[in-house]
């Protein structure tokens, strides 16, 4: 047996004892999936919704979801799939009654810069540095936002999540062929919106 299929029912054994745990009314082992993943999950939600007071919102309701539904996980995927498709799904379905399908991510100038917004300082890098890094970072924002939802998903799974095409085919419920094309599509119509953006 490879040893990365070893390490990768290690992970799943993991899971599936953390999940009876928690089955068990074991409060310590949601802790630790809550832990593992909210940072994942928060980082989602903004990418999706583009606010970081509703990203706050829609983490507390994944998190409910998980919580509720975390026995229904039997390992046939990763956790951490798992979760990612909960986040993904409660996000669409959440937003689509409530936003259009397409909206600006944090940073477009509209709202608040401090809101809800996870920044990391690099001390290494002077003002100018980290000026151009946010204004990069805004901008990027802005074009995810034009992308058609799907793209966006793959593009934001792929790109900024750093998920296999295995994984991403799992959270999305679609074949590995689809999400190389819906990523290849969504980085190509990023790219022009990049081009384009001031």
């Amino acid at each position: 047996m490879k040893a990365a299929t070893l390490a990768t029912a290690g992970v799943r054994d993991l899971d599936l004892e953390l999940v009876q745990r928690h089955s068990l009314g074991d409060a310590q082992a949601f802790d630790e999936v809550y832990s593992r993943y909210e940072e994942m999950v928060y980082n989602v939600a903004l990418r999706m919704s583009g606010s970081g007071d509703e990203a706050a919102d829609l983490t507390q309701e994944i998190f409910l979801r998980i919580y509720r539904h975390l026995g229904s996980f039997r390992g046939r995927s990763a956790l951490k799939t798992w979760v990612f498709r909960v986040a993904l799904n409660h996000c669409r379905e959440r937003l689509s009654r409530f936003r259009p399908s397409t909206r600006p991510i944090a940073g477009d100038g509209a709202e608040d810069e401090s809101e809800g917004a996870v920044r990391l300082t690099d001390p290494g890098r002077g003002p100018e540095e980290m000026a151009i890094a946010a204004d990069d970072g805004r901008r990027l924002s802005r074009g995810l936002a034009l992308l058609p939802a799907v793209l966006r998903e793959a593009v934001i799974l792929r790109d900024l999540e750093g998920l296999s095409y295995q994984e991403i085919a799992a959270v999305l419920g679609v074949r590995i062929g689809t999400v190389r094309s819906r990523i290849a599509r969504g980085r190509d119509q990023l790219r022009c919106s990049l081009e384009n953006l001031p």
